[in-house]
């Protein structure tokens, strides 16, 4: 339950968008923001294609692009379609016609960018495919691939340039009488992509999908993109967010839940709080925190769990945790359930009794929240 009704300086104020479907997932609006993520296995590899979709959809993605580079990754997208229960985003570039075939093939969105597409005549076939098919469009403008005329324009990439290349392509959609579109402004640099999502939220009211692109590996990437999307989030900005790592995709999605998780906008699985560890500890908090990360990864019920290794913290945090266990001593330490003292608990058992714990804890929050629908 929410407790930001009593904690105002907990609020965050989303910026009003509007709203537009992918798939079967609504972006923008009032709808909670969305996980996406994106294949790094070849297309034509159907099987392992479908195998990491699946992967990332049950780790929590809500949409999962797929590369379409050439013709056969077209034919193979139709059937990957087919196999797969969540939406999935057509990434194109350079060549429109994939982006027809994609639209063809059963895509829910189509990924295309500015810098790379090709004219206004070669966009408008794209919109028509769209159209016809019932697709979404994401305009996903990159610092890396800006139009030549507003590199000229401006001397280097930067926020202005990005932003008035997604604004181009904007208007083109809207000449066209096409609105189910959302629109990126994606750059390495934090504070170059910082600066063009806040101008960029501004000046339309599409649909803002997040990320900093190329982040780099699984703990640099993670960083940058929480301290980038962070602020913007903090601010009110995002409807739907990537992670961009070289890492596995279901990295990239546990690491989007963990940040909108922080910042109380979205709430999938265990929030484990845990202490750093330090001589006051009663057990060993690393090893203990790394074992439960993996047996609770079943969970999907949102719910908190505490994980103190000594008294001086322990008790205070599991006041406001569904479960916790704060370390004693003499091998035992003290259990605490919806935010109350309940039993001791020897270290030897904590592991597995706490797994208990924590799936009947579960159980019981899924039955009240079923009740109360």
């Amino acid at each position: 339950m929410s407790l930001n009704h009593i904690r105002p300086w907990r609020n965050i104020y989303r910026r009003k968008s509007r709203q537009i479907m992918v798939g079967n997932v609504p972006v923008g609006g009032d709808a909670p923001i969305s996980v996406q993520t994106m294949t790094n296995t070849l297309t034509t590899d159907i099987k392992g294609t479908i195998a990491q979709i699946q992967a990332a959809a049950e780790a929590g993605a809500d949409i999962v692009r797929v590369s379409v580079p050439d013709e056969a990754s077209s034919k193979a997208l139709k059937e990957i379609v087919r196999e797969v229960s969540v939406p999935i985003v057509a990434d194109i570039h350079f060549h429109y016609k994939r982006g027809i075939e994609a639209a063809e093939a059963g895509a829910a969105c189509l990924r295309i960018n500015p810098g790379n597409i090709g004219d206004e005549k070669r966009v408008k076939e794209v919109i028509k495919a769209a159209r016809d098919h019932n697709c979404s469009i994401r305009i996903g403008v990159n610092a890396g691939s800006l139009e030549r005329h507003l590199l000229e324009k401006y001397g280097e990439p930067c926020p202005d340039a990005m932003v008035e290349s997604g604004l181009d392509h904007i208007k083109i959609l809207q000449d066209n009488d096409f609105h189910e579109f959302k629109i990126s402004c994606k750059a390495s640099d934090v504070f170059m992509a910082a600066a063009a999502y806040q101008q960029l939220a501004e000046a339309t009211d599409a649909p803002i999908h997040l990320g900093i692109t190329e982040a780099g590996g699984l703990i640099s990437g993670t960083v940058k993109s929480a301290i980038g999307m962070g602020n913007l989030l903090w601010m009110g900005i995002g409807d739907t967010i990537r992670v961009s790592l070289s890492a596995d995709p279901v990295e990239e999605v546990k690491m989007g839940f963990e940040i909108l998780k922080s910042l109380g906008l979205r709430h999938r699985g265990v929030n484990i709080i845990s202490c750093p560890s330090c001589a006051r500890q009663g057990f060993d908090v690393i090893k203990t925190v790394e074992a439960l990360e993996k047996r609770l990864e079943h969970i999907k019920t949102p719910m908190s769990l505490s994980i103190i290794g000594c008294v001086v913290n322990g008790p205070g945090e599991a006041l406001m945790t569904d479960v916790g266990f704060t370390g004693g001593g003499n091998g035992s330490g003290m259990v605490y359930l919806a935010g109350k003292q309940s039993h001791k608990l020897g270290n030897d058992a904590m592991i597995e009794h706490i797994v208990e714990q924590v799936e009947a804890r579960a159980a019981v929050i899924e039955a009240e929240t079923q009740a109360a629908e």
